[in-house]
């Protein structure tokens, strides 16, 4: 066996990988991460990406660019044009990321759930109460970025950025391990939710705002908004709450994690994630993600 694939099946143990990636000082280390990051050297660049493909599945090929003057750079890098197809049926709502499958179901008796047994309010993640009631019965999508992908997202339909507020937190990891042990693990991280208004198929629809929450988590701290011109991160000390009368087209790029984080997506009432979607699926930025039904 080589020695990355021993050290990878080290680290996934999860009592250890759970230790070393929450256990340690989070906000301290997030904050050093940024900062090494945005280092802007050729050899400390390709160095530090050279390790960070050592421990993970990072494939460069639809980069845009293949130099990256520091490892920020190579982050929150650009794809290639026409690397992803948007799907451009007006009865779906699209991906906004690369991403994982992660938990997804109804928002029922004001709940939702970060992983099986672990569920959680949403008015605990989505601070405006009248906005998280409005969820009720609607469906929603965990979707997890993990390191190695792409880590812009974009918007899932043509729509209006109305509201960005924006929450302080911690920096927990968010991967599956994670989840299974920190009850309210999103709820406690630092997060944004955007608030959003689409042209609904139905033209009688009486909820028509679409919610994406991004998350940040350990090292990744940071989250950029083009709409409002602004990066989100720790030391943020702007106004919490952005009104915004942004007009977005479908696949539009909404912004970009520093690092790989989640999204949790909530679809307006009648809207249903596809029924070929599973827990674990890989899903690409532009690919159906929620439909529709022509008959109700």
């Amino acid at each position: 066996m080589s020695m990355k694939k021993t050290i990878q099946n080290i680290l996934s143990q999860e009592d250890l990988n759970f230790l070393l990636t929450n256990r340690i000082p989070r906000i301290a280390l997030t904050r050093f991460i940024g900062w090494f990051s945005q280092i802007e050297n050729p050899i400390v660049a390709y160095l530090s990406i050279q390790v960070w493909k050592f421990f993970s599945a990072l494939d460069l090929s639809e980069a845009k660019s293949q130099h990256f003057k520091s490892m920020h750079a190579c982050f929150t890098r650009e794809l290639k044009p026409n690397a992803r197809s948007i799907n451009q049926d007006f009865n779906n709502l699209v991906s906004p990321c690369d991403a994982l499958i992660g938990a997804f179901g109804r928002v029922r008796n004001g709940e939702i759930f970060q992983a099986k047994g672990f569920p959680y309010p949403i008015e605990d993640l989505i601070p405006n109460k009248s906005l998280a009631k409005s969820y009720e019965g609607c469906e929603y999508v965990t979707l997890r970025l993990t390191s190695s992908m792409y880590h812009r997202f974009h918007a899932p339909t043509a729509m209006q950025i109305r509201k960005i507020t924006y929450i302080s937190g911690d920096t927990w990891n968010v991967n599956p391990i994670a989840l299974k042990r920190v009850e309210r693990l999103f709820c406690k991280n630092e997060r944004a939710v955007i608030e959003c208004e689409i042209d609904h198929p139905d033209k009688g629809a009486k909820n028509t705002t679409l919610t994406l929450v991004p998350v940040a988590a350990i090292l990744v701290a940071s989250i950029r908004m083009h709409c409002v011109n602004l990066l989100f991160h720790l030391r943020y000390k702007g106004p919490n709450e952005i009104d915004c009368d942004v007009a977005i087209t479908r696949g539009e790029e909404l912004g970009w994690f520093q690092h790989g984080s989640t999204i949790i997506f909530f679809a307006p009432k009648n809207y249903r994630l596809l029924p070929s979607l599973k827990l674990g699926d890989h899903i690409l930025m532009g690919e159906a993600l929620f439909e529709y039904p022509l008959e109700q």
